[in-house]
């Protein structure tokens, strides 16, 4: 198999879908395979101009007249924790954290379902088997661990989120997160990315990549709350964000 290199890696366009983000519009993504030695240099050098990864496969919006989508990465090592930042780490303080490989359960499947069951009721991923999420967490050509969080003091240690993770040459993409729906006291979405910049902060890495984000979706507007945040802005490069008001 011929290894990828900026040079031969061929991009491909997906057909006009629904936008899941933006009523009334339509999205389309550039995307490529990672495959061979050099998945992971490709990986991040794609990811540094906005790609994103879902298994096999990286993407990036290139929607007709529309630029909503950016993708945006903390700058963990100038994060200061907000006092709602600091009272979410306080609550959370009795889980325990565990990086694991990146091997399917079905404890994590039996989590994930209740996750989307109520938290993305009638979305696509609510019809997901056991064999779909085993292909989503384990079908990854670069280096990806999942991180179990657990009740520390509970009797069987019950696991209440997990993240999918990429081990990135300057931080930590997260992939993908779940976890308890009925634990909305935690704000456990918030928690595991301030432990995502803690992992950073603690490698003496620079970024965590938390994906698109789209300013007028209320479904996205949680990430320009963790400043300082920088945004990909195409040939301008990454930029910062100026915090929403």
């Amino acid at each position: 198999m011929t290894d990828q290199t900026p040079d031969n890696t061929q991009l491909f366009l997906t057909a006009a879908m629904p936008c899941p983000y933006l009523e009334g519009r339509t999205e389309r993504k550039l995307f490529t395979h990672l495959t061979g030695r050099r998945a992971s240099a490709l990986h991040h050098l794609l990811s540094d101009n906005g790609f994103r990864r879902s298994q096999n496969l990286i993407y990036r919006p290139a929607c007709e007249g529309c630029n909503a989508c950016q993708s945006v990465r903390i700058v963990a090592g100038d994060f200061a924790p907000s006092r709602r930042f600091r009272r979410v780490l306080n609550s959370n303080s009795d889980i325990a954290i565990t990086v694991r490989p990146t091997a399917a359960t079905s404890e994590q499947f039996e989590l994930f379902k209740r996750y989307l069951d109520a938290r993305h009721v009638g979305g696509g991923m609510t019809q997901m088997s056991f064999q779909d999420y085993e292909y989503m967490v384990e079908d990854t050509p670069v280096q990806s661990v999942l991180v179990e969080y657990r009740l520390r003091d509970h009797a069987d240690q019950q696991l209440i989120a997990v993240a999918l993770t990429d081990v990135m040459p300057d931080g930590l993409s997260m992939v993908y997160s779940f976890y308890d729906p009925e634990m909305t006291h935690r704000s456990l979405g918030t928690f595991l990315i301030l432990d995502h910049i803690a992992q950073v902060r603690s490698a003496n890495l620079r970024y965590v990549y938390l994906g698109y984000w789209v300013e007028n979706s209320p479904k996205m507007a949680y990430k320009a709350h963790f400043q300082p945040l920088e945004v990909q802005r195409g040939p301008l490069g990454w930029v910062p964000l100026q915090p929403q008001r």
